[in-house]
């Protein structure tokens, strides 16, 4: 059987670079060796494209730029090439052709329908959802905004756009008297908790706006009724008929689950499946599969959710291009559901290539 001549991109101009690395050292140590004939791409966290053909190791510890291996690549996008263009150091170049893109990529430059849409002047098929849906989905404004419309229960919010001379405590009084108290406060295109603030009165109100302002980058920011409950979260994938993995829940003492309780576990766990009535989950999965198609979502997302004390279910976010590492969310909802991770990545670029 020929291989599948697969380009895992790892990387990326974004805050969530280190995780991007370890999800892509995962993916590549799991995945079926006999089945794909492998071109790792990795980009800078200043923007710049190389092609990488050293160690796993050396990508999980951010030493792989160091390797003498990496030389500088671009992707064509000319369907002509349907490939990377190797940039050889005496000026001319070769073209590698690929069959298949894995982007195993995070936060802006991303996940945000930006690469996606490269990938599609390229003619090249990836795993993933395509520009417009990934899009949406990282802005949480817009996310809001179309599954509401498809009448898919979410938190209620309030959008705050970056001004010059900004009148903080109206922003406040006017989040409060719609959404309540405490209030959390999001970045609008962000992920992986970073510049997410939650408060119960002013005080540290104006800072927090400015730091979610900061990670957002567009001078969006989104501000959230506190649900009470916990979270939890499932894992969907397809294109035309589509599949949902169990449900995971969060346990953590935090105020939210931050960056530290995501990576490093701190004061955090994940029970796969949730501890919750089977009647629940398969209504959590239901409600997933909802937001799914609302949001024309394609080869995979994660879909994490509310479950209130009195039951109800509640879209918290949808994140694209999910973790990927031994521990990752994602693959444990899949591996509970009965398909282990390498068999995950066979099938999401059969998706990919369909």
């Amino acid at each position: 059987m020929k291989k599948i001549r697969l380009a895992v991109i790892f990387g990326g101009q974004s805050s969530e670079y280190a995780v991007s690395l370890h999800s892509a050292g995962s993916l590549i140590r799991k995945l079926h060796k006999e089945r794909y004939d492998l071109l790792l791409v990795g980009i800078t966290k200043d923007g710049k494209w190389y092609i990488y053909d050293g160690d796993v190791e050396s990508i999980e510890h951010d030493t792989w730029l160091q390797d003498a291996s990496t030389c500088p690549c671009v992707l064509s996008c000319s369907t002509a090439n349907h490939g990377f263009l190797k940039l050889c150091s005496d000026g001319s170049y070769e073209e590698i052709p690929v069959d298949c893109i894995f982007p195993v990529l995070h936060g802006k430059n991303g996940e945000d329908g930006t690469i996606q849409g490269l990938f599609e002047l390229s003619g090249i098929p990836y795993v993933g959802c395509g520009h417009m849906s990934s899009s949406i989905c990282m802005d949480k404004e817009m996310t809001h905004i179309v599954l509401e419309n498809a009448k898919v229960p979410c938190a209620p919010y309030l959008c705050v756009y970056e001004e010059k001379d900004m009148d903080y405590e109206a922003v406040y009084q006017e989040a409060k008297a719609k959404l309540g108290l405490p209030i959390f406060i999001k970045p609008a295109n962000a992920g992986s908790s970073y510049g997410i603030s939650k408060l119960d009165s002013f005080e540290g109100f104006e800072a927090a706006l400015k730091d979610a302002f900061y990670h957002d980058g567009k001078g969006k920011v989104i501000l959230e009724t506190t649900i009470e409950g916990f979270e939890i979260g499932c894992a969907v994938m397809g294109n035309r008929e589509l599949f949902a993995g169990n449900v995971d829940e969060i346990e953590t003492s935090l105020p939210f689950f931050d960056y530290e309780g995501k990576y490093q576990m701190v004061d955090s766990h994940i029970y796969c499946p949730a501890r919750i009535s089977k009647e629940l989950i398969e209504e959590a999965r239901t409600l997933a599969l909802r937001a799914y198609k609302a949001l024309n979502c394609k080869g995979m997302t994660r879909v994490d959710m509310f479950k209130t004390p009195d039951d109800q279910i509640l879209i918290n976010e949808v994140n694209t291009i999910p973790g990927f590492t031994d521990t990752s969310r994602y693959p444990t909802m899949m591996k509970e559901a009965g398909i282990a991770f390498s068999d995950l990545i066979d099938r999401l670029v059969d998706l990919a290539m369909e």
